[in-house]
């Protein structure tokens, strides 16, 4: 990419003042860093700064880590893409098809009832009045919220995001591994990758270095945390914590086969299903074309205090990581940045 790193600078600086951004932006051209900046406070009570080096939240960001997962489970032969549901965990769900695969569940495309329908639920802090959120720290806790709830379509029928098919993936690696969902792709995705500052947390005991997601009313000026607002702590569907240093990690150490291999890879990467207009789905991440060509591969998360983007654009050779503690700003940023290109 031949582009001014000062104009890049300009158009950063612009938007991040025009939507009070907090969160830091890391952007790589090939091998070369051409724009790393934090901003906005980790700790607003305490006034301490985000950095480079701060933990972020990114909510459904993380269904990209548990697709790496799944895909090395298939590459060692444990499962393979078209292997039913059914028989690959031991757990009744009395009212799904008995035809729902892997690749169903990777491509949102099973028909399985969400626990959070996103097309149906304006408000993810709606589900916590009934189910109290504290106590969802495994996957297994998720179960009742969806187990036995009837199927939406058929499997295969249509793209429909869908959070609990991912809840389902991670039961399936944690079946099939016998470790806990966590501590698998901590061992076999963080590790590997070198993403030392990356995790699960739980949200009422963070590490350092970690910034509190906030949720800020637009009426009158106050804000809160988002303690009360998510999962006590994340899993197969969403809510790990990374830096955007380590989140770049991933992206050059995926692309670069060293998670998984090129076949795999590729498979991860293939735009396996149709969403809208250019917009496709691959294994774990968007897929954005333009022209018939691949534009971006892609990946997102909202939650209450959370909002994350993170992209790579292969024909211009950048990757472009954008965690932020607030309910929205990173997609202004990303939005921005592309219109440069």
């Amino acid at each position: 990419m031949q582009k001014s790193n000062i104009q890049i600078d300009k158009i950063v600086a612009d938007i991040v003042d025009n939507i009070d951004f907090s969160g830091v932006v890391y952007m790589k051209s090939g091998n070369d860093v051409v724009f790393k900046s934090a901003y906005g406070y980790a700790n607003r009570a305490e006034e301490l700064s985000n950095t480079l080096n701060s933990r972020f939240g990114i909510a459904s960001g993380s269904k990209l880590f548990t697709a790496i997962g799944i895909c090395q489970l298939v590459e060692k032969g444990t499962l393979s893409f078209y292997t039913r549901l059914k028989d690959c965990l031991d757990i009744d769900f009395p009212n799904f098809d008995e035809s729902i695969t892997i690749h169903h569940l990777l491509t949102h495309s099973s028909g399985v009832p969400d626990y959070f329908d996103e097309e149906m639920m304006d408000d993810f802090e709606d589900l916590w009045k009934e189910q109290p959120m504290y106590l969802l720290k495994s996957l297994t806790d998720f179960l009742p919220m969806f187990q036995n709830k009837e199927m939406m379509f058929k499997p295969g029928e249509k793209f429909h995001y869908n959070n609990a098919g991912y809840i389902i993936l991670g039961l399936v690696i944690e079946q099939q591994t016998g470790l806990r969902f966590t501590d698998y792709i901590e061992s076999e995705v963080f590790t590997r990758c070198g993403m030392r500052d990356s995790g699960y947390f739980a949200i009422d005991h963070l590490p350092k270095n970690t910034a509190y997601g906030y949720i800020d009313n637009q009426e009158d000026g106050t804000w809160r945390t988002n303690v009360y607002s998510i999962p006590v702590k994340g899993g197969a569907d969403g809510g790990a914590f990374i830096t955007a240093l380590d989140m770049m990690k991933l992206w050059e150490r995926l692309l670069n086969y060293e998670l998984l291999s090129e076949e795999y890879t590729n498979a991860l990467l293939n735009p396996h299903i149709f969403v809208k207009g250019e917009v496709y789905y691959g294994y774990g991440l968007w897929i954005n074309k333009r022209q018939n060509t691949i534009f971006k591969y892609h990946v997102m998360g909202y939650d209450p205090g959370v909002s994350f983007h993170s992209s790579v654009y292969p024909n211009l050779g950048i990757k472009l990581v954008v965690p932020s503690n607030k309910s929205s700003g990173s997609f202004n940023v990303i939005k921005a940045v592309e219109n440069y290109f």
